[in-house]
């Protein structure tokens, strides 16, 4: 058995656990594995996970059981509402380990995070710290990694409840979603190459639209000169979007948040990863089989080894802002075909 600290022990059959983490969209839902994992080894537990208020409405309908409590750390009245919690027995910290102090006020009796978190303090109040794994694998496995117990299924399109959302005009069918915002400009996508893929496709028989988070619908501006295809850039909230994926053909973007709904939705998703990497943030064991294809190239720059702070031997990843690389070469470098290449293998595979 576990100990750390006077009245302190590893909780064998745990009833409330907490995931506590204040993360992006995308690797919000790359938690999935860890919510399937903790619903088949403690399917009686209340599981409870903090979240930025913006993606609460995706869990409405409380995917694997789990209950979100909307966090933000720069709004106190968030940490008002979790404070009336009655505690956890277990609770886990899959990022940033500054949350284990947010954890343990929260009366959580064991605390689980990754090793190696700096600066120090940020460890204190873990009980059980966890090495990352030494040989290269998805991040959504890694996080389900702080469960203890089997592994879950590979996931099925029909776990998630869909959300509910306000009514809008969907395009007609078949239609494929071409989502060009991302959030750094290193991630992007030449406006050329966007138009002559969204052409491509016509030809192929499916009506393009665009998408895009608020404000990007300067970038379809950009890259649709005429206005030739219907944009949904900055019209939509998330459980529409989740809606206009879900009714979609296919799905193609970059390594964003969004790449991850598509997932979710189980529409066919064609990645484009520049600085990312396509292993951490690529399908991993858990969802295996859904229709997905990662487009990626190598290049020298893709070198910093790493992961939330943490120095892990095997990742080949870029974090360099805008202001310290010129252009993303490693996005130039993925040409139209290729992408057609990866789009026509799934389309084959769907059909």
């Amino acid at each position: 058995m576990l100990t750390s600290g006077p009245g302190r022990c590893f909780p064998e059959n745990p009833q409330r656990i907490l995931i506590v983490h204040h993360l992006l969209l995308g690797d919000t839902l790359m938690l999935t594995p860890l919510l399937a994992k903790l619903q088949r080894n403690h399917p009686g537990a209340e599981v409870v996970m903090t979240i930025p208020r913006a993606i609460a409405p995706l869990y409405a309908g409380r995917p694997y059981g789990v209950e979100v409590l909307p966090y933000d750390p720069r709004d106190v009245s968030t940490l008002r509402v979790l404070l009336r919690q009655p505690g956890f027995d277990l609770a886990l910290v899959p990022g940033d380990n500054r949350f284990s102090w947010l954890a343990r006020a929260l009366g959580s009796r064991w605390v689980v995070a990754f090793a190696g978190d700096i600066p120090e303090w940020k460890n204190w109040p873990v009980d059980q710290l966890l090495p990352y794994p030494e040989s290269p694998a998805a991040w959504g496995d890694m996080v389900a990694g702080l469960a203890a117990g089997a592994e879950p299924p590979s996931y099925q399109a029909v776990d998630w409840p869909a959300p509910a959302f306000a009514l809008f005009d969907l395009p007609l069918q078949p239609y494929c979603v071409l989502h060009v915002g991302a959030s750094s400009s290193l991630k992007m996508w030449a406006p050329e190459k966007w138009l002559a893929l969204a052409e491509q496709l016509v030809k192929r028989g499916y009506q393009p639209v665009w998408s895009g988070g608020q404000g990007e619908d300067k970038l379809v501006s950009r890259i649709d000169t005429d206005g030739k295809y219907a944009s949904f850039a900055g019209k939509l909230d998330l459980p529409q979007l989740w809606h206009l994926l879900s009714h979609a053909s296919l799905l193609v973007c970059p390594d964003t948040g969004v790449a991850h709904l598509g997932r979710l939705t189980g529409t066919p998703t064609v990645t484009l990863f520049g600085p990312g990497s396509a292993v951490i943030c690529g399908k991993g064991d858990f969802w295996r089989e859904s229709p997905y294809r990662a487009v990626t190239t190598e290049i020298a720059c893709r070198d910093q080894d790493v992961l939330f702070r943490r120095h892990i031997g095997w990742v080949r990843r870029c974090g360099r802002s805008s202001g310290e690389c010129a252009a993303p070469r490693c996005m130039e470098a993925i040409g139209v075909e290729t992408v057609l290449e990866a789009v026509d293998q799934l389309i084959e595979v769907r059909a």
